[in-house]
């Protein structure tokens, strides 16, 4: 039974929440009113984003966390939240590394919505969602910060790798074309590069399963 109880939230916590949801409501806001501006700077990021190897390791890596998600010792985990990070940690991981990186060459405003989306993903909806259904604010809000953002760091670097004519193996973001989709034939030999960064990323999970 879900119980919502907003009068449990402690005064600091209170704030804190205040805080990020007007932080992901500006940046959502933002994102809206200067979509052109970010359609021109950043062309080519969703069929970047939907290369065939990249869609199907999303979906499969998504199918299996979200299945294992109530067998962790983890109870703040389920088959809501965790499916729910999955896919914002896709849409966003690759973009908010890439300009975080490319921090010299990036509006200060789009730094910014980049930092928010990578909360987002890694934390808030996490803490939000499980203050919806517990009542409370979680006491894992801090830890969570901690365990996601590592792996949110390595879906925006798998989603960023990529295999240059004449440079090899690579990430995407390294290079004065980013947003560009991968050159035919690559997928293989990009998948030798990507499993040590899911062999990684599944030991960190592995850790929460209730063996």
């Amino acid at each position: 039974m879900i119980r919502t109880r907003w009068f449990e939230l402690q005064p600091d916590m209170a704030a804190y929440t205040a805080a990020w949801v007007l932080a992901v409501a500006w940046a959502l806001a933002h994102l809206w009113f200067k979509r052109r501006e970010y359609q021109t700077a950043y062309r080519g990021y969703f069929a970047f984003l939907l290369a065939p190897w990249k869609l199907g390791f999303f979906v499969l890596a998504t199918a299996l966390i979200t299945w294992m998600a109530p067998y962790t010792t983890d109870p703040t985990w389920d088959r809501i939240d965790a499916p729910l990070m999955a896919v914002l940690a896709y849409l966003s991981a690759a973009w908010a590394l890439g300009v975080l990186y490319r921090w010299r060459h990036t509006p200060p405003a789009h730094l910014a919505v980049a930092a928010c989306l990578w909360m987002l993903s890694a934390s808030w909806c996490y803490d939000g969602y499980l203050l919806f259904r517990d009542g409370m604010y979680p006491i894992t809000w801090w830890s969570n910060i901690l365990a996601s953002s590592v792996l949110y760091i390595i879906v925006g670097l798998v989603w960023n790798l990529d295999v240059r004519p004449g440079r090899g193996a690579t990430f995407a973001f390294l290079e004065p074309q980013w947003l560009i989709p991968p050159a035919p034939g690559v997928t293989w030999r990009i998948v030798a590069w990507m499993l040590p960064f899911a062999l990684l990323g599944a030991a960190s999970l592995a850790y929460f399963v209730d063996w």
